[in-house]
């Protein structure tokens, strides 16, 4: 248990993080440690998940904002690793995003849903080297990916060709060889 204190207080007294000034403006104010502060917020929350009015767009606010402007920030450094790292977030969050659209019946017999959902989210986006995304990906998605990524292509090749044809555009790019092609406009047919 302590190691996970030390682990989490290092966290919030990290100055590159967007919450570090806060907590120690809150700390200041209010004479109680950032760590009890951050603990409050987490049982505020989580009782407010499951209690609480609006989960949903408290859940989905928790898994954008943070992982959202770390992107962005990663997006400004020179190193590739941390790219890596947020864009697994988003495919694995976009690939549970749509899971969940279809088992959105769930959500109503489940009151504790969206505090295990927010749970989940949290874990994929952890500041940790392996955390769930980076998990969920390499042991779930990519096998998939590639086992399926030919069939993905050719299908994502028609569709290209078919919406440039649809709306008169005069050339894609082939996903397989990343070769344009182009088609003459007088030669797309318009029903």
């Amino acid at each position: 248990m302590q190691v996970y204190r030390e682990n989490i207080e290092r966290a919030l007294n990290d100055r590159s993080k967007p919450w570090s000034k806060v907590l120690d403006n809150i700390e200041r104010k209010t004479g109680v440690p950032k760590i009890y502060i951050f603990v409050g917020l987490v049982a505020f929350t989580g009782l407010y998940l499951v209690f609480g009015f609006g989960g949903e767009l408290i859940c989905n606010t928790i898994g954008f904002v943070y992982p959202a402007y770390m992107s962005m920030k990663a997006l400004e450094t020179p190193m590739k690793d941390d790219d890596t790292k947020w864009l697994t977030y988003w495919v694995v969050y976009g690939c549970f995003s749509v899971i969940e659209y279809f088992s959105d019946i769930i959500v109503g017999w489940f009151p504790l849903y969206w505090l295990i959902k927010c749970i989940f989210i949290i874990w994929c986006f952890l500041p940790y080297d392996y955390n769930g995304s980076l998990i969920i990906y390499n042991r779930i998605i990519r096998p998939y990916y590639q086992k399926h990524h030919d069939r993905i292509d050719d299908m994502a090749n028609t569709a290209g060709r078919l919406v440039a044809e649809a709306i008169g555009k005069a050339e894609y790019v082939d996903l397989k060889t990343d070769h344009k092609s182009f088609y003459p406009s007088d030669k797309i047919i318009m029903t």
